[in-house]
Formats: structure tokens, sequence, C-alpha cells
């Protein structure tokens, strides 16, 4: 089903806006739901909520690992947690809590990791992970959104409350391009069709979602037919729509803000070798670690930009063509 109201243009609000008004809403729907915060909760709105909510709403400084163990406790008493921090302190600074305390434990935890990849801009190499995906794809169980605007982050927030086990969503804290209209919903391990197109399939995610339907467009001028799927979730997989349209166009192109090994290009490559082998190319970091600079810099240092999603694309349609 194709929906978007994508023109280019940003969301209303930061999605650190979306965030505070989303979790007060099921602060107050459901006494179960828990926040803690490691440090940063102004970082992502939630100054004062720790007043607003005693005993609800916990700032547990900058001790992240326990913070996770907490979380996993309080779960364990039949709470509902919500944790927060930058991503790369709530992927690979608390990985063993949270593979063992969580994961293997058989927990209840909602794992919100801020500015992933290129977003932690400024902050640079330390802040930004692009490994994160690949570590949360390695949990058994583990259910992983990278959110690609404000409608999506506020709908994983309320489609997992009652969801039992490890989510880890990834989000930006800043501004999005607009991808769906208000009111959209969506299915863990359903993938979205963005645009329609019978040459070949860019599946994107994150950021790279308004990338790649700019691409789209790019590509048309050049007589290339492009669909854009969000996989809304990159674990699990939509498995039938990706090789539904793997078996329709015979080309693939991944586009994520993350390390393309074992992010949402191994993920897809995967797929498509145990089922359907076709021409794949995958747009990421190419193995390599973060820096500091402007996101728009660093967009373009990493090669995640529309140009090299058309530039892959084209060049996989061509090898196809020439393959017959």
């Amino acid at each position: 089903m194709l929906e978007t109201i994508y023109d280019g243009s940003l969301g209303a609000v930061p999605l650190k806006q979306v965030f505070p008004d989303v979790m007060e809403e099921l602060l107050n729907q459901d006494e179960r739901v828990v926040y803690l915060d490691a440090d940063l909760m102004n970082s992502i709105g939630m100054g004062g909520f720790d007043k607003k909510y005693p005993g609800r709403a916990m700032d547990m400084g900058v001790q992240e690992a326990n913070m996770v163990g907490v979380a996993a406790g309080m779960s364990a008493e039949g709470k509902i947690p919500y944790i927060h921090s930058f991503a790369p302190f709530v992927s690979r600074r608390v990985y063993d809590q949270v593979f063992l305390s969580v994961a293997y434990a058989g927990n209840n935890v909602r794992i919100i990791g801020s500015d992933p990849g290129v977003t932690a801009a400024y902050n640079g190499g330390t802040h930004m992970p692009f490994e994160d995906i690949a570590l949360y794809r390695a949990i058994p169980g583990a259910v992983i959104f990278d959110i690609c605007d404000g409608v999506q982050l506020e709908q994983a927030l309320k489609m997992t409350k009652d969801r039992y086990g490890l989510t880890y969503i990834r989000t930006p804290r800043k501004q999005m391009k607009q991808i769906y209209p208000p009111g959209s919903r969506f299915e863990i391990g359903k993938g979205r069709v963005l645009a329609d197109g019978t040459d070949v399939a860019i599946i994107a995610s994150g950021i790279m979602t308004a990338e790649a339907l700019e691409a789209a467009g790019r590509l048309k001028e050049q007589g290339i037919s492009a669909a854009v799927i969000d996989p809304v979730t990159v674990k699990p997989l939509d498995e039938s729509l990706i090789l539904s349209y793997a078996r329709k166009t015979r080309a693939v192109v991944t586009a994520e803000n993350a390390n393309v090994n074992g992010g949402l290009g191994d993920g897809v490559a995967s797929v498509l070798s145990l089922n359907e082998p076709v021409l794949l190319r995958k747009v990421g970091i190419q193995d390599e670690f973060g820096e500091v600079g402007t996101e728009e810099y660093l967009r373009k240092r990493f090669c995640l930009t529309p140009e090299e999603i058309v530039k892959q694309a084209a060049e996989v349609v061509r090898l196809k063509r020439e393959r017959g």
C-alpha cells in the first residue's frame, strides 16, 4: 500500500518534542509505564518529568549499564520500562547487560537510542554509532526500528507498549523530512512501499528514507523506474515484500545511516541470497569510524546522499540489462 506525503519539507516539530508528548501520554495511560534516562532528560525533551512523575520518571545519572539492570528488574516486577540515552551508550556500552539481563532473562524493555549514525554531528566519532544495528540484530528476539519521521516515532513508542520483549528504537532528535501522514499505523515486520517501480528496488531506513524518495525522482528523469520500500523494522524484515520486489525488479539497493556490515544491507543480502539472488548494492557506512562535523558535511563525507543512491541504482540497472 502506497502511503506517503513526502514533498521534501520538514515535519512541524523536532523529534525531541514528539518524544515527551508521546511519553506523557503513555505515562498517563498506564501506571505500569516507567521512564529511565542516563543524564540526558533535557536532551530528549523529558526535563522536569522526574518531578512530575516521581518514582516513574527517573534520571539514573551517567550509569547506563546500571540503568539497563534497573529496567530489567522493574520489568520482572511487572513494570513497562522505556529507557533512553545517546545511541552508542545504549548499544555498545551496555551490550552485555542488554543481552543477559533483558533478552536472555526474558525481560521486557524498550530502549531508545537517540542521535544514531551521522546525526550525532559535533559529538564526533565516540558518540557516532554506526554499529548499533549490527549489535542488536545479533540478539535473539530483538526488534529494531530505524525511525524515518515523527509520525513513525510516535507510533513505534505506542505500538510497542504492550509488546513483551526487547525493542530498540534508534531515532534522531531534530526535525526530519516528513514521510507519513499523521495517524499512519505500522506493524512489526511489515514494510511499506512508498513508491512503486519496475527497474530497481531501493530499501531504505531512518534518515535515508527521504533520500531514497529524492533519488527515485531523479532516477525517473533518467528513465529508471525505482521502487522505494521502508522496512519499518530492520529486524524482523518483511521478507515476503523484499522478495516480491526482488523478483519484480531483479536489482536492489539498500540505504542506511549505519555500517553496512551487519546492518540493513546485510540483512537484506541474507534474505536475497537464501531465496532470490539478484544484483545488490549497499549505500551506508563502508566500515569506517565517525568524525566531527555538521550533519550536512557528514552525509556527504560518508556518501549518505540521493546522489549516491542514484549512482548505485543506475549501476545495478546497467549490469542487469547487460546480463540480460
